[in-house]
């Protein structure tokens, strides 16, 4: 059995390397921005919304302690970390196949060049309680579909691989529309929650910022029109809502990250978005809410710097 490399030792690494282990498939979590440290073993908790908890030791190491990672790579890293991710894994993992479970539109633009990469929109939300504990709520199975190179028999097998019970996963023969779907869904979430400083449920609970959220989605529907994407503004609008209620209570990553004083991935959602507008008037919502996110997570890593 090939084993899996999960890139990312965050709230969804963890969660996935938890559902992985306790399948029996062999799994390691590679720290993602930190080349450093002794290979250990976590024993780590994710709670479900049944409010059953599911465990698994796992392995926790560094890349410079492998030559070369063949078998299935997943990356869960903050796809700002991108660009200098691949210069770490293109010597290393020859023919393996790459799957992104990263938000935003084009993180896999990096990775032009490796031989098979996979993208997979996440329909799951996590959140740490402590360095071993998680809170893990899914809302749907996550589609992967082919970005870079691969064929359909290996997306199908990888879909097959990484399907869980508690996390599922399925093969997409069509991505980019869902991207897409995704990325103007998440534009919302991780600018009016951060900037609210409020949960996801708050669409769901408040008239008002359903208002806003419409605004938005309104906005980058036209963007990803122009760009060939044809989305249902109705659809898109209804899995806000499912996302809404089925987090209710849980904090959006971007929150999560300035609350850490993080840098976040706001730079592949408004801001992306607003940069393939025709005119910033065109998306001046969107734009705006992402230019205040930025600062506030700019402020928030200054903040930090000082103390």
């Amino acid at each position: 059995m090939d084993p899996v490399y999960i890139i990312g030792a965050g709230a969804i690494g963890k969660v996935l390397a938890v559902c992985l282990a306790n399948e029996g498939k062999k799994v390691v979590l590679l720290r993602g921005s930190v080349d450093n440290g002794e290979t250990h073993r976590e024993n780590i908790h994710v709670t479900l919304p049944s409010q059953e908890t599911i465990e698994a030791e796992v392995t926790i190491d560094t890349f410079s302690n492998y030559r070369t990672l063949e078998g299935l790579i997943v990356l869960c890293n903050k796809s700002f970390g991108n660009a200098a991710l691949v210069n770490a894994l293109k010597d290393k993992i020859g023919g393996s196949p790459v799957v992104l479970l990263q938000n935003g539109l084009g993180v896999e633009q990096a990775f032009m060049g490796f031989p098979a990469v996979y993208r997979c929109v996440l329909f799951v939300t996590s959140q740490p309680v402590s360095d071993t504990k998680l809170n893990f709520k899914p809302v749907a199975v996550s589609p992967i579909g082919r970005v870079i190179g691969g064929d359909e028999t290996s997306l199908s097998h990888i879909a097959a691989v990484l399907n869980t019970p508690y996390f599922g996963f399925r093969p997409e023969r069509d991505i980019q529309p869902i991207i897409w779907k995704k990325a103007i869904i998440n534009c919302v979430f991780n600018s009016v929650c951060p900037l609210l400083d409020t949960d996801n449920g708050i669409f769901h609970r408040n008239p008002e910022a359903l208002q806003i959220a419409e605004s938005l989605v309104t906005e980058c529907l036209c963007v990803a029109e122009k760009q060939g994407i044809h989305l249902n503004r109705a659809e898109v609008m209804d899995s806000l809502l499912l996302i809404s209620r089925s987090s209710d209570g849980q904090f959006i990553s971007t929150l999560q990250d300035i609350r850490n004083h993080r840098p976040t991935e706001i730079a592949t959602l408004n801001l992306a978005i607003a940069g393939m507008a025709a005119t910033e008037q065109d998306i001046i919502q969107t734009l705006l809410l992402g230019k205040l996110t930025l600062l506030k997570s700019q402020l928030a890593s200054r903040q930090r710097s000082i103390i």
